[in-house]
């Protein structure tokens, strides 16, 4: 039986009024200080004074600058929030909800997280998918979804920048940005151990050690070691290939070496590598019961019933330079990075064992078999940025630049068959991508008046892209041919204004365009060649950002409406077993953001945040196929088993997202510190593909964690224990569409402890 190759989790939003001028958005924010106020960055900022706010800083614009003067969305995660998160061994996705409108999902685990961004993101689960949302690690865009995984760990925290980015960091920007920065390195010796072990054998080791050479010299070396027992047990009555499922070695390192740090020239040099082995993502057939989204009566988190094979492995190298020179009034910049990945994961795509042509099969019917892996290999990506900034006292400041960047690899798609064959390989093809662009930049920042600043900035990018196929052993369509190329170039930019109504209050308003660039589909089995012009969004956006109570508490808010011409989306599955690039004439979103912290007393430390999404896809002439077994909802098209999306919202886009972290400190005479912190998150139901149906419908899901722990000896050890998902709330949070209700959930609830320490 021929297969479709590799799945994905496919996801939605909601509807749609009309645009608002960015007067009435001004006036919206103005309102919002006498309004009640939920919800700001989810760190749990530690304070010089006791009760009192620490100022964030931040670098949305290539400067540090304190968040309440920069004139759009940031939201960061930090310190303790942060820590609190990775403790219990989760990767990226654990990110999710965790900030206004962001929301990540994977259909390939620990591999490959797709960011959203006020329900702005993509779906496509392909090796040479690009995201409206761009993820930096230190300076050095990730640009392959596969570096995207990378772990958190020794960082100064996590910014997102929410909105098109179309300026300062270019393509694939226009839905924002998610950036990550390391602790650099220091002039004193000294650095930090963690080490957690919780439910499932799950253990986290990070540490980091800072040493300093000489005057001129320091160096950081940083590492993370994750591990968790397989605890998931294949009970498939037939031959199996993977018994035990769901474990994971995941271990990073970075090491830095910083020269001249506040001289006329510094260079910071970084190297970096990952190496991931364990299971890909588990797909579960008939997991969800027909006419609803609940899971199965007799569903198990912990078995599963599979014929198929179930690994992966990932292996990751990189390495950067930033080099800056500093003369009288100005810096000159140069950023190298180079990244290189190579990953494989295999997976059992049907969710069950057997088929109706090869009984037995189950469970519930498995109309046919399919096991399928992605390869990436022979991956490289070099970045070179040179950029110019001010630094003159007064009025005026200013940076700009050039930018480039070069591409290319080679993706395999295997075929097994483990019904005839025992997993023997059935079939491989081979596409390889080359992706070539430049950029030149400039921004501007001017103090009309000293409680009123205006930014505007312009970007010129010009990419290039080519990919061919050879087919190998594998029937594929080539009616279209098996090789493309598409070229574009494109003006971006953003206008901003920043009005300070009073001490520590300000205003903004802000109009960006962003772009992604073109993609292309390699032929497969079911579906030719084929390619998607850029896509381009304007987004309107005004909000207010304040320090109230003598630094006791901060908001943020903002309303914000976005339109997105030529789409790009990708429809996969349904009756048809297609896999399909295709372009909406438009899409929108608007909706509203608001974020706070506040000490409600000197020992009890409040983050809230919170965001209203509403998207929808625009155009009436756009049809999709259906799902071979759901119930969908929307009108049916004129072709058989294809029906009209105009309306729907987007994918993987709740219309509701809230979080809330709570701190209480209990101080002792001797200096030590008992405390309490939970924190929760909320995440409204979502679609899982561009059609609406009753089945691939996401549940609402709500999730809490807490933490109690000790800390004393001046802040130099800390013991805590944790829980996190303590409701063990578990849904479906994926599917698969082709065969049957197949999909996958979210993590069930886990315990542990961690000790830490510094010296």
């Amino acid at each position: 039986m021929t297969t479709r190759h590799h799945p994905a989790a496919h996801h939605a939003a909601q509807p749609h009024p009309s645009r608002p001028s960015l007067l009435s958005l001004a006036a919206l924010a103005a309102l919002l200080p006498a309004t009640p106020v939920w919800a700001q960055d989810a760190t749990a900022a530690t304070a010089t004074e006791a009760g009192k706010l620490t100022t964030i800083t931040v670098t949305a614009e290539r400067r540090e600058e304190n968040a309440l003067e920069v004139p759009m969305a940031i939201t960061t995660l930090r310190g303790e929030a942060l820590d609190t998160l990775n403790a219990s061994g989760e990767d990226l996705r654990m990110l999710s909800g965790r900030v206004p409108s962001l929301n990540i999902e994977s259909s390939f685990g620990r591999a490959f997280p797709r960011f959203y961004i006020r329900g702005y993101g993509n779906t496509d689960f392909r090796l040479n998918a690009s995201q409206p949302v761009s993820l930096i690690l230190d300076d050095i865009v990730q640009e392959n979804p596969i570096l995207k995984g990378f772990p958190i760990f020794d960082s100064e925290g996590v910014e997102v920048l929410a909105g098109p980015q179309g300026t300062l960091f270019g393509r694939n920007t226009p839905a924002g940005v998610v950036k990550f920065d390391s602790v650099k390195p220091q002039k004193t010796f000294g650095g930090y151990a963690s080490l957690g072990y919780g439910s499932y054998g799950t253990t986290n080791l990070e540490g980091a050690v800072n040493v300093p050479i000489d005057a001129q010299w320091q160096s950081r070396i940083s590492v993370q070691s994750q591990h968790r027992d397989n605890w998931v047990t294949n009970e498939a009555p037939v031959t199996q290939q993977t018994h035990k499922l769901e474990g994971y070695d995941d271990n990073a390192v970075r090491a830095q070496l910083l020269y001249g740090a506040g001289t006329d020239f510094s260079a910071l040099f970084n190297v970096h590598a990952r190496n991931l082995d364990g299971s890909a993502r588990l797909f579960r057939a008939n997991i969800i019961q027909p006419g609803t989204n609940d899971l199965v009566d007799d569903f198990d988190i912990k078995k599963v019933y599979l014929d198929g094979k179930n690994e992966q492995k990932l292996s990751s190298t990189g390495a950067s330079a930033h080099l800056t020179w500093a003369f009288s009034g100005y810096k000159l910049h140069s950023i190298t990075g180079f990244e290189k990945v190579h990953s494989y994961s295999r997976g059992d795509v049907d969710g069950g064992y057997g088929a109706s042509y090869a009984p037995s099969m189950g469970p519930g019917t498995i109309p046919f078999s399919s096991e399928t892996a992605d390869g990436l290999r022979a991956h490289q990506q070099w970045t070179q940025e040179l950029r110019a900034e001010s630094t003159a006292a007064g009025p005026l400041s200013w940076q700009g630049g050039l930018y480039f960047f070069h591409e290319k690899y080679d993706m395999d798609a295997y075929s097994y068959d483990s019904v005839f064959a025992g997993g023997a390989q059935t079939g491989l093809s081979t596409t390889t991508q080359s992706n070539n662009s430049w950029a030149a930049f400039g921004s501007v920042n001017y103090a009309i008046a000293p409680d009123l600043k205006l930014r505007a900035g312009l970007r010129y990018t010009h990419d290039w892209k080519k990919l061919s196929t050879d087919p190998g052993d594998v029937a594929v369509d080539d009616s279209a041919g098996l090789s493309g190329t598409v070229s574009g170039s494109k003006v971006t930019g953003d206008l901003a204004a920043t009005w300070s109504v009073s001490k520590g209050t300000n205003l903004y308003a802000r109009v960006a365009t962003g772009y992604r660039g073109a993609s292309i589909l390699p032929a497969s089995a079911f579906n030719p060649l084929s390619d998607a012009a850029p896509e381009t969004n304007t987004s309107y956006e005004a909000g207010v950002k304040s320090e109230l109570f003598d630094r006791r508490a901060r908001i943020t808010a903002d309303v914000f409406h976005y339109d997105v011409k030529n789409q790009q989306l990708t429809a996969v599955g349904g009756a048809s077993n297609s896999t399909l690039l295709l372009s909406a004439k438009k899409s929108m979103g608007q909706g509203f953001e608001m974020t706070l912290d506040a000490y409600l007393s000197d020992n009890l430390l409040l983050n809230l945040n919170g965001s209203v999404n509403t998207t929808k896809i625009k155009d009436k002439n756009l049809v999709v196929a259906g799902c071979a077994m759901c119930t969908v909802t929307d009108p049916a098209g004129t072709v058989a088993g294809t029906y009209h999306i105009d309306g729907n919202p987007l994918p993987q886009a709740p219309k509701y997202v809230a979080n809330a972290n709570l701190r209480y400190s209990l101080p002792m005479a001797d200096g030590s510190e008992f405390y309490l912190y939970t924190d929760w998150t909320y995440r409204s139901k979502i679609n899982f593909f561009l059609y609406e149906s009753v089945e691939f419908t996401g549940k609402p899901l709500t999730q809490g964690g807490l933490r109690l722990g000790y800390i004393w000896g001046d802040g130099k050890y800390e013991l805590a224990a944790f829980s996190r998902n303590i409701t063990n709330k578990v849904v479906v949070n994926g599917a698969i569409d082709f065969n049957n209700l197949t999909g996958f959930v979210n993590e069930p609830r886990t315990f542990g402890a961690q000790f830490k320490a510094m010296f």
